[in-house]
């Protein structure tokens, strides 16, 4: 591509106070400050009593901001939400048909995995970036694998009425970019996933894991059909592993990052709680969907209004200038306008996940501001018109 920049837009007046935009680790929470933390208990053993406390204290105050039911078990695991999803796979996955629900690169990982673990029949229901599987394909007498949001390509299911009330079989939901920021119906679902560095801007290398009760019984009562690591191990003589619900993690988890956990959750009951994030990630939306609605040359990857994430905000560039270009070089095109706007300091980490659609995909959970995702917006149609001023000049002078 020849890089001959001119005649491009003006760049806007107004730039995001905050150019951190990424999905994944997400901006931290405003107002937040390393040296407010509480370090009292680094440099300690996490299963001495105050920090065992805090790590217990981190479990209940995340079950009551999701407002999980009473009834549920919920840990802090190792190697944050895709630990916590093998975690569950691996450990209740095997006795029953699998339905796996594909629609993006994470979605597609489960059912790898899935292919490798002996169920006794996968049905993978697949779709394209952007668009939804049949969800109606599942059964309910089949275990039923699923992402509530797809993280690389900014697609949710817009709500859970195709599982069914009376199900046999378990349904493991992947809810990282989901929890906190949209509405789950926790009756649908038997195991939860997520972590802190998504809707909370917490430190990464953290799951936390929920089970229902009827996870639970399952995992007591069905062994798993495959040796189990001990950092997937749940259940001894087939019981639960209690203290993993009550702050004795598997491993040493980090307390810095725990710490960091309550300065978010502190946050986040400042505000108002779930009513209060969730606002705030719709504010988000909202302020990129005006946008999108009169962009000239971009649009939403997802194609229906009501599976358009709120967090990892997806788009796709349809604009007659970049769809010439073949996939190499609209990937090269992408990469060269989300590293405009980083060299302008207005935007960092935008562009889109490895093996989506090109374009650019923005973080619009809770931590992040309506105003900021709003400024972002004129600094990208800056970057696109600087784009395609190029392809211009370059045709121009290859005349």
């Amino acid at each position: 591509m020849n890089d001959i920049a001119i005649g491009f837009a003006e760049k806007p007046h107004v730039r995001p106070a905050d150019a951190r935009f990424s999905s994944g680790p997400c901006r931290k929470h405003p107002g937040w400050d390393i040296s407010a933390l509480n370090t009292e208990h680094l440099g300690r053993s996490h299963r001495a009593t105050n920090p065992k406390a805090s790590l217990k204290s981190a479990i209940d105050r995340s079950a009551a901001l999701l407002e999980l039911p009473s009834d549920w078990k919920i840990g802090i695991v190792p190697a944050s939400d895709t630990g916590a999803f093998e975690m569950a796979m691996w450990s209740l996955l095997g006795c029953k048909p699998v339905d796996a629900m594909v629609w993006e690169s994470f979605s597609a990982d489960w059912a790898k995995d899935l292919a490798n673990l002996d169920i006794p029949s996968l049905n993978v229901h697949e779709a394209d970036y952007g668009k939804l599987p049949n969800l109606d394909a599942a059964s309910s007498e089949n275990d039923i694998v699923f992402v509530f949001n797809g993280t690389t390509s900014g697609v949710r299911v817009p709500h859970l009425d195709w599982i069914a009330d009376d199900r046999t079989g378990l349904v493991l939901c992947d809810a990282t970019s989901a929890a906190y920021a949209m509405p789950i119906d926790y009756s649908k679902v038997d195991v939860l996933t997520w972590s802190w560095q998504k809707a909370l801007g917490g430190e990464a290398a953290h799951g936390m894991l929920a089970l229902s009760p009827r996870a639970i019984e399952r995992l007591e009562s069905v062994p798993a059909p495959r040796a189990l690591p001990k950092i997937f191990t749940l259940t001894k003589k087939e019981c639960l592993i209690e203290g993993i619900f009550t702050g004795a993690t598997i491993n040493t988890p980090s307390m810095l990052a725990v710490a960091d956990l309550h300065s978010a959750l502190d946050w986040a009951d400042r505000i108002g709680g779930l009513p209060g994030l969730h606002g705030r990630s719709s504010a988000n939306f909202s302020a990129m969907d005006k946008w999108v609605t009169s962009s000239q040359w971009a649009d939403w990857l997802a194609d229906e209004l009501d599976t358009r994430s709120s967090t990892s905000m997806c788009l796709q560039i349809t604009a007659a200038s970049f769809q010439q270009l073949d996939l190499k070089d609209q990937q090269a095109a992408v990469k060269t306008m989300a590293g405009w706007l980083a060299e302008e300091g207005v935007a960092f980490d935008i562009a889109n996940y490895r093996s989506a659609p090109p374009g650019f995909r923005v973080w619009g959970g809770a931590t992040v501001e309506a105003s900021d995702v709003e400024a972002l917006t004129a600094w990208l149609d800056w970057a696109f018109y600087r784009f395609e001023s190029t392809i211009l000049s370059a045709e121009v002078h290859n005349v």
